[in-house]
């Protein structure tokens, strides 16, 4: 390979590693073109580009795009699994795990996910996740649920608090209808009373009148006696 193409071959690489977050890698040794080539079909369907690579350049690479956590996975013949960023991490780690179960060639090593290493156990991991929808929906439920709660149980007190003051403006409502159908009543009194002032004074000249005729009939006595004698 000439200089220029390792060159090129570096930077392509170097691109790669920058803009996957996400890769796994496998020995492929043993694996016919075909079969190599199936595995890539199959990859590139979940957002993966399946890549057979040297691992001085690859190396240099990581070097140069700062992916450290790759280079102690460049032992042996080397086979890479980009996943891109609209790609399903999961899907792409069960389609190397089903081919590793299916050819009993493929070997995953490992990989490296949103930067941080990960271990061939820890691939198997990640296959037997439910896939990336499931997953979305999963934790959008995990995050809506908790805020569900804390809606119901903050909106119940204010829900009580507002049928507390609609009660408290309807009752005072209510006593200001009383007041004023009181006030009347309460108007009309003073009106009242002089009515009950007058027969009082209606009275005593019926007093004075019934006293008359007493003194008359007093006089009457006396003028009779007198008459007598």
């Amino acid at each position: 390979m000439q200089k220029s193409e390792k060159e090129r071959v570096v930077a392509e690489l170097t691109e790669r590693l920058r803009t996957s977050e996400t890769l796994i890698v496998a020995d492929y040794r043993g694996l016919t073109n075909a079969e190599i080539d199936g595995l890539r079909s199959k990859l590139i369907e979940h957002g993966a580009r399946f890549a057979v690579v040297k691992n001085t350049l690859t190396r240099r690479a990581a070097e140069a795009a700062g992916a450290d956590a790759l280079l102690a996975l460049l032992e042996g013949p080397s086979a890479i699994a980009f996943v891109e960023s609209d790609g399903d991490p999961v899907a792409v780690a069960k389609a190397l795990r089903d081919a590793a179960a299916s050819t009993k060639i493929l070997a995953i090593r490992g990989g490296v996910l949103e930067g941080a290493a990960m271990t061939a156990d820890e691939v198997e991991s990640l296959a037997k996740l439910p896939p990336a929808e499931v997953l979305r929906a999963q934790l959008v439920g995990a995050i809506v649920s908790p805020l569900t709660t804390v809606v119901a149980l903050v909106s119940a007190p204010l829900r009580d608090l507002a049928g507390l003051i609609d009660a408290r403006i309807e009752q005072l409502r209510e006593q200001g209808d009383t007041s004023e159908a009181g006030a009347p009543a309460a108007e009309a009194a003073p009106a009242d009373e002089p009515a009950a002032e007058e027969p009082a004074v209606e009275a005593e000249p019926e007093a004075e009148a019934s006293a008359e005729p007493e003194q008359n009939e007093e006089t009457t006595d006396t003028e009779t006696q007198e008459e007598q004698e």
